[in-house]
């Protein structure tokens, strides 16, 4: 018999009831809309295909078929031995064993063009934690990151509801395919200014921001000098560096430091993760990797909020310091990833979709702006609606990633198959003939 509890009105804290959580962002309202009517090809093909979700299925394979072969990975090495060292309490530093992995493998996906210490690294469960962590280490309540636009919806979640931090938005427009400019951050830095609000650091997501394009090196020294200029933080989001799809297209800001000799490098921090590169959220693998020796001490010190299990640690040590396989990876996950983007881009043009040109990433930004009846905010969630609710498909628009211009919609295409992909572009240019043919 269920349990009935007396419904009473007792109270929770500012911090529950607050807005700033961000779920009800259209982009958390797509999830939601999936998960009540998930696409089967044979259970439910007129279901939702989820094509709001940045996550990267292309190369599960290789990674399945490396655990397939290394059991041991799994199974706790040695035995009885190995499973009590990881069921026991482990150094909340992380495993050096990991630590090192972790290094030697953002040299590599960064073409060894870059060099990270083991003893910078901090270890965090995902992204999404070591941004929080980040921002309560670097600012203090009321305080402002300078974020430019478009950004992931969920920064407005990680970066602002537990540590009570602002964000200004740096806005960019597709004049220049949304390069960030030391004007825009000029602006955005005087709003700031204006409403006594005090900016803290720079928050860019390096490669790939919802337009799937890397930051040139000379625009990473732009906002780098812009930092010094005004003595504050930047943070580079760099968890998608190995979906570029060629190596030498994404620019780490490490290497913009190493050939600065590390001049200015203690105001710079590196955030990574395993979630997109090695399509693995679910193990929630995150780091730091900061040059400021007070913030490495401090991350450690908050990192026990954060802990992976010993057991994952232990795993994904072994997995990411064999050579073989992660040269291998590197190569399959970036070709599969370039074949990928070219269907989509090929498929949207086919039905006079026009993108804007990427390089890297698990998405394509997509230009819909001549459907609009008009061109203002309203007008793109009326059309986001009649895409997620009639054509059964999950993309982004474009202001719920704070885009300054409507019309634009982030479509990702790493999280399915590539027949649910046929599936969901020719709904869509089904979806295009019908709107064409009724302005007509």
């Amino acid at each position: 018999m269920a349990i009935e509890i007396e419904k009473t009105i007792v109270g929770l804290s500012k911090l529950a009831i607050s807005d700033t959580h961000g779920e009800d962002s259209p982009y958390f309202a797509g999830w939601k809309a999936y998960d009540e009517d998930t696409f089967d090809e044979v259970h439910n093909p007129c279901g939702v295909i989820q094509m709001g979700l940045a996550e990267n299925q292309v190369s599960f394979d290789l990674v399945e078929e490396y655990l397939e072969k290394h059991s041991e990975a799994i199974n706790y090495g040695s035995g009885i031995s190995s499973f009590r060292e990881n069921a026991l309490f482990q150094d909340y530093h992380g495993l050096f064993s990991f630590r090192k992995a972790m290094a030697n493998f953002m040299e590599k996906i960064r073409g060894g063009r870059a060099k990270f210490d083991p003893d910078r690294v901090v270890i965090t469960a995902g992204a999404t934690a070591a941004n929080e962590l980040l921002t309560f280490i670097l600012a203090d309540p009321g305080d402002a990151w300078l974020v430019p636009t478009p950004y992931y919806p969920g920064f407005d979640r990680d970066l602002r509801w537990r540590t009570g931090v602002k964000i200004i938005r740096v806005h960019c427009d597709s004049t220049n395919n949304f390069q960030v400019t030391p004007q825009a951050l000029e602006s955005a830095y005087e709003e700031a200014k204006s409403n006594k609000v005090k900016v803290r650091g720079i928050l860019i997501t390096n490669p790939s921001n919802p337009l799937g394009a890397t930051i040139q090196r000379s625009n990473l020294e732009e906002i780098l000098d812009f930092a010094v200029q005004k003595n504050i933080h930047l943070v580079s989001d760099e968890i998608y560096s190995g979906s570029a799809f060629c190596s030498t297209e994404f620019v780490s800001i490490a290497e913009v430091l190493e050939s600065k000799k590390h001049m200015d490098s203690e105001r710079v921090h590196i955030v990574y993760s395993l979630s997109k590169d090695l399509g693995l959220p679910g193990f929630r693998v995150g780091t730091i990797y900061s040059y400021n020796d007070k913030v490495v001490t401090t991350a450690r010190r908050m990192s026990s909020f954060t802990l992976i299990s010993s057991q994952t640690q232990q795993l994904l040590a072994s997995m990411l310091s064999d050579e073989e396989f992660t040269t291998n990876y590197i190569k399959t996950n970036r070709d599969r990833l370039k074949k990928r983007y070219g269907k989509i881009i090929d498929g949207l043009k086919g039905s006079g979709i026009e993108c804007l040109k990427g390089n890297a990433g698990l998405f394509c930004w997509m230009n819909l702006s001549q459907l609009l009846e008009k061109s203002t905010r309203e007008c793109e969630l009326e059309l986001w609606k009649s895409i997620l609710c009639e054509v059964k498909l999950n993309i982004s628009p474009g202001s719920s990633c704070h885009c300054s211009e409507p019309g634009w919609f982030r479509v990702c295409f790493a999280n399915m198959s590539e027949q649910t992909l046929e599936v969901a572009l020719t709904r869509l240019h089904n979806f295009m003939q019908r709107r064409t043919q009724k302005c007509n």
